[in-house]
């Protein structure tokens, strides 16, 4: 008998008893579920804390499951009592739903602040920030991501401060290279123009020189901006290695006869390489130009090839080497290991080697400094597959 009543009071068989009373509590449920969800999302938009946000949600997600167990219970006419005893049930679960909240939305609440924190100090330029969490979600993801943005714009603001002080030393250091053929070719044109030159033939072929020693800056300038901006174009043909430097020591020969220098090419026989001939050459020259310049009169600037895996250039000279705090930036522009050294003995602004890097590092390649005796500076590309 009390089974068979129960089975009378079953939600579904006073849905099948009362089917429009049914459908229009639900259907007043429904609507006023949509109600709250909408008045729900529109706060949540201007809510200053996310737990606020959260209990408010939680209990009107409860307030909604009451009030629907509340009709289901009117509909099932249940007595008095019973009704109470439906109602105190749904309260003593909206406060264990509540302290889960509370316990959750603080862990959450706190993740969100730090978020927050971590980008107002990232806004204030702090690049040392950092969000420490170990969540998996949405908010672990967007911690993951702060991260990654931070780290990026350091080394974006560090690339940039860079670029600045090379731009900083390139203008510094092309005046400075400037000045000193500018005022020679002053001296000499007032000299000539005056007429107290005794000599005007040798003023002019001074003035010649330091006209192409400008051109070759302005050059050399011009090649390495091209470099950085990867905008060189070669064209690269199939050619000895060993042919390019043989012209190469014979185009320096004169330079090195006059300082005393003797030149010596370790020649392998042959050696190909799929490069551009004109940009092997200069980087040949620039490193045999560097050696004859540090070593001492009397002795070899020996250039030595070899191919072993790669096409590798050795070109090595008896002078003092290079200062180990000088090793890091030798192949920086406008660097010297000397500063004070005058144009005459160094190469126009500092720039062979620079060049050097550029057009090998162009080609696929790698250059170093040897720690060794002799001094040596090496490159290599890749051979002719």
């Amino acid at each position: 008998m009390n089974a068979m009543l129960a089975m009378e009071l079953t939600l579904g068989s006073v849905i099948t008893k009362h089917p429009v009373l049914a459908a229009l509590a639900f259907g007043g449920m429904t609507l006023g579920t949509i109600a709250i969800a909408l008045a729900l999302r529109s706060y949540q938009r201007r809510a200053r804390t996310l737990s606020r946000s959260m209990l408010i949600l939680v209990l009107s997600a409860l307030l909604i499951a009451v009030s629907a167990a509340f009709v289901a219970a009117r509909l099932m006419v249940l007595t008095e009592g019973e009704l109470l005893a439906v109602l105190e049930v749904a309260a003593l679960a909206a406060g264990f739903a509540v302290l889960l909240v509370l316990i959750v939305s603080r862990s959450i609440g706190g993740d969100v602040r730090r978020l927050e924190n971590a980008v107002r100090e990232i806004e204030a330029g702090d690049r040392s920030v950092r969000v420490v969490g170990r969540r998996a979600d949405e908010l672990g993801h967007v911690g993951s991501a702060i991260n990654d943005l931070v780290s990026r714009l350091k080394a974006l603001e560090d690339e940039r401060a860079a670029i600045e002080t090379e731009r900083q030393n390139l203008l510094a250091n092309v005046g400075h290279d400037l000045r000193s053929p500018l005022a020679a070719l002053r001296a000499a044109t007032e000299a000539l123009v005056d007429g107290v030159a005794r000599d005007p033939q040798r003023y002019l072929r001074s003035m010649l020189r330091d006209i192409e020693a400008l051109g070759v800056l302005i050059d050399d300038v011009a090649l390495l901006s091209q470099l950085d901006a990867k905008r060189l174009e070669f064209e690269r043909l199939p050619i000895n290695l060993v042919e390019i430097a043989e012209a190469a020591i014979d185009s320096l020969e004169p330079i090195a006869s006059a300082a005393g220098i003797h030149l010596v090419l370790v020649d392998p026989g042959v050696v190909y390489v799929n490069a551009s001939p004109v940009a092997l050459a200069r980087i040949i020259r620039n490193l045999i130009d560097n050696g004859i310049r540090h070593a001492p009169r009397g002795t070899d600037v020996t250039v030595n090839i070899s191919a072993e895996g790669a096409a590798t250039v050795r070109v090595s000279d008896d002078g003092p080497g290079f200062p180990g705090e000088f090793r890091d930036s030798a192949f920086d522009r406008f660097t010297r290991a000397d500063v004070s050294r005058a144009r005459n003995t160094g190469s126009v602004g500092g720039l062979g080697l620079a060049i050097a890097r550029g057009l090998v590092e162009a080609h696929g390649g790698e250059i170093w400094i040897e720690d060794s005796s002799p001094t040596s500076v090496a490159f290599r590309v890749p051979l002719l597959t």
